[in-house]
């Protein structure tokens, strides 16, 4: 039985949610994240009826959703419950992260009993150790904003290709510098305040990736921006720093940028 209104409001506002999604009832979800508006134009295809697709690096599922939605047959949404199983930067001590022990299964689970979707099977595994005997294949298959969360993301796109018989789309947070600075030649951030990223590719990269992996690239684009969502405060506070520049200035407003690849093995 779904969740009354007033019932779901409470449990959503019970946690913290990486994605906004609308749920029954006009409830939505105050995201990091708010990919509704790009969710209409990256190409996903309208319909995927009849394929059995795969959301690698889910989170608390928003695409796994958006796929479930245009009528897919089957959706595996996969993703690490564990932050100490993440592939940080050094020794990330598991104390430090504690709080999001199973945060985002939970946010899956509320949403997907919500919404009622009753295909979709949740997976608690790294993006590396995808494979056939693991998980089967898929017809279609999207990978969004977690190349820049690994160490080696040409690894875990060689790992995608194992399991994909169908269509890849790959989107990718990407450096607007980067890419203007260097829109052929393959280049790259590397991050050093965050342990939780490693890279910040520019579009070349990106792409290079994806052929490095032994994926053919047959169409891609952007950038398009990834806005931030409710979680975050719309009021400006006095900077303190040349980041807070940055956030303040311009991506709190425009979003991340990104680049969408769709590629097949």
């Amino acid at each position: 039985m779904p969740l009354l209104p007033m019932s779901l409001s409470s449990d959503v506002a019970a946690t913290t949610w990486y994605h906004t999604i609308d749920l029954p009832g006009g409830v939505v979800t105050p995201g990091m994240y708010d990919l509704r508006r790009v969710a209409t134009k990256v190409p996903i295809p309208p319909s995927l009826a009849g394929k059995r697709c795969l959301d690698a690096a889910s989170c608390d599922g928003f695409w796994a959703f958006e796929m479930a939605a245009r009528g897919a047959r089957e959706v595996v949404s996969v993703d690490l419950g564990d932050p100490a199983l993440r592939d940080w930067q050094g020794v990330a001590p598991p104390e430090d992260h504690r709080h999001d022990l199973g945060r985002s299964r939970r946010c899956f689970e509320l949403a997907r009993d919500a919404l009622q979707f009753d295909n979709i099977e949740r997976r608690d595994m790294s993006i590396y150790d995808l494979s056939p005997d693991e998980v089967g294949t898929f017809d279609y298959v999207f990978v969004g904003s977690v190349l820049l969360h690994l160490a080696d993301p040409v690894r875990a796109l060689r790992a995608v290709r194992t399991v994909t018989d169908g269509e890849l789309l790959s989107f990718e947070h990407v450096s607007l510098v980067l890419s203007v600075l260097s829109p052929r030649h393959p280049v790259a951030t590397f991050w050093r305040r965050d342990e939780s990223q490693w890279w910040t590719p520019n579009m070349a990269t990106h792409r290079r990736w994806l052929r490095s992996a032994g994926w053919t690239i047959t169409a891609s684009g952007g950038p398009l921006f990834q806005k931030f969502g409710a979680f975050h405060s719309r009021r400006p506070r006095i900077p303190r720093n040349r980041q807070d520049l940055i956030w303040w200035g311009g991506m709190r407003w425009l979003g991340a940028a990104s680049q969408w690849i769709t590629a097949r093995p």
